[in-house]
């Protein structure tokens, strides 16, 4: 037919009366084709187009959290010889939280993140001796978002339960590629444990319920592991992706390939030249990283974040960018940290923003960025940041934030984890602190954080009505979240389920060797 009307259309006639042309029923048959033709190509444009807004509606979300890398830890905040050019490049495209605080340490942090909570309210007073397991009564933020039509992964250190209930896969995530226990190879008594072993070269990893042997360095696996997921995911642009990737690096032990250590053996002793090495090699994995997002062209629509878990570790006796204090204290360099937020579209290049804000306010604000909805029932402590990025100067109602060290003694345990009071009640006044715009009380010492970023100079006697104020609501905080902590008497003569996991696999199957996925 439709060769018919070709041949007709190049006789050099010009135009034609199609009544003439052609009987009634086959014009009848081409104009229906025709307009059947039309719809269909109508519905596959509209379809794409709401696709497409629904991505933009959507963003992926990629949150990298490194573990024991302080705010001056990087290039960008000053440090005299550690370059990270690459996390400057985000920071020089992003919108910048320069008063941004987390915990003292790494798993109360993580309960935070995840769950938008105070991590005493999640159960996680310590890092090991069960205190880092949180509460199966909270939410995550990973399950939220699953509830917004996100897939979801985790590549890297989970830090929140060893035990299968606790477990990412069993918190909202589709994706798990983790070591176990707090750090690659620890062990504590309890049901912490990691795989037997391992190591920060060729990792043993639980990928999806299964062990593999792994090749290669730790921080590289995680990412290499993460941006085939990430790839995969990219080719459904109808569901958005939260990717995960809680690095193990640069937490103790401090090892690294001796090309990375060895940038900084003029500069500084054993284990900094390490732990400064193994910023580097996370900064080379961001810039891996970066690079596949443009290439795939996912940059646009990718919520891209970076932060730290705690203060520095071993970096704050070489640069802290004048604050006082590292990782587990409770002064400014023990919370303080970067975060870089960048979303072209919402964020902004260059933009900081210097109201203090919380690890908690990630939960909120990821929801809201998401469109999740977020169950009434939550109880949450953070507040969305999505109004300060849209206007720096944003009203942002006061409030109190609550600083407190923890890991207290576990009665009837020997050795140092068992010496001292065990009652959380008795280390109430010890290594607290509490944070406000202006003022940062620690351990009944009051600084003006505005005259004395440093923290040099106790003021508590000239301002008695601050310390009163300040104590008054941590008094209420404490009183709220004491019968929350649910890990206490949780007793230690357990199993380890990730260790034994690993070693009846190893006796009836194997453990495979690990395929790392195409980026090409």
């Amino acid at each position: 037919m439709f060769r018919f009307l070709a041949k007709t259309l190049a006789s050099g006639q010009g135009t034609f009366d199609c009544r003439r042309t052609f009987p009634r029923h086959l014009l009848h048959r081409i104009t229906t084709l025709a307009v059947v033709a039309v719809t269909a190509l109508f519905a596959q444009l509209l379809y794409t187009t709401q696709v497409k807004a629904q991505s933009t509606d959507r963003p992926n979300i990629i949150l990298i959290l490194a573990d024991d890398q302080g705010y001056g830890d990087l290039s960008c905040h000053g440090h005299p010889f550690l370059k990270t050019p690459h996390l400057d490049r985000l920071h020089a495209e992003s919108t910048r939280f320069n008063d941004f605080h987390v915990s003292p340490t790494c798993a109360p942090t993580r309960s935070a993140l995840m769950s938008g909570r105070a991590p005493f309210k999640n159960g996680v007073t310590h890092t090991i001796l069960e205190r880092d397991r949180m509460a199966l009564t909270s939410t995550t933020i990973a399950e939220v978002l699953k509830s917004a039509g996100y897939t979801t992964g985790i590549f890297g250190k989970w830090h929140l339960g060893d035990e299968d209930a606790y477990q990412p896969d069993q918190r909202g995530f589709d994706e798990t590629f983790i070591h176990g226990a707090g750090g690659i190879g620890q062990n504590f008594a309890g049901s912490q444990s990691d795989a037997p072993g391992t190591s920060y070269f060729n990792p043993i990893i639980k990928h999806n319920g299964t062990f593999v042997q792994t090749e290669g360095y730790c921080t590289d696996v995680f990412f290499q592991q993460a941006l085939g997921w990430i790839r995969s995911q990219s080719e459904d642009e109808t569901k958005p992706f939260f990717a995960y990737i809680p690095t193990n690096a640069p937490h103790a032990p401090y090892k690294v390939e001796k090309r990375y250590s060895d940038l900084f053996r003029d500069h500084c002793s054993s284990p900094q030249s390490e732990f400064l090495g193994m910023i580097v090699n996370i900064d080379e994995n961001m810039g891996r990283l970066m690079t596949k997002l443009d290439e795939w062209d996912l940059a646009d629509n990718t919520l891209l974040i970076f932060m730290t878990d705690n203060g520095s570790a071993k970096g704050s006796k070489i640069y802290n960018a004048g604050m006082n204090g590292g990782k587990g204290t409770v002064h400014e360099g023990g919370s303080r940290v970067p975060l870089f937020m960048r979303l072209p579209g919402l964020t902004n290049s260059g933009v900081d923003i210097e109201t203090m804000t919380r690890h908690v306010d990630l939960f909120p604000t990821l929801a809201e960025i998401a469109g999740a909805d977020i169950p009434d029932d939550l109880d949450l402590d953070g507040r969305s940041l999505v109004p300060l990025i849209k206007n720096p100067r944003s009203e942002w109602e006061h409030r109190f934030q609550f600083f407190h060290s923890g890991r207290w003694t576990k009665a009837g345990l020997k050795g140092k984890f068992g010496k001292g009071d065990p009652d959380p009640d008795h280390s109430k006044h010890k290594n607290y602190a509490v944070r406000d715009e202006r003022w940062r009380l620690v351990n009944g010492e009051l600084y003006d954080l505005k005259a004395d970023p440093g923290e040099t100079t106790d003021v508590a006697d000239s301002h008695p009505e601050i310390v009163t104020r300040m104590l008054t609501a941590f008094d209420t905080w404490w009183d709220e979240v004491r019968p929350l902590m649910v890990n206490e008497d949780a007793p230690l003569d357990v199993g380890k389920p990730f260790r034994d996991q690993f070693l009846k696999q190893k006796e009836e199957a194997g453990i495979p060797r690990w395929s790392p996925p195409s980026l090409d």
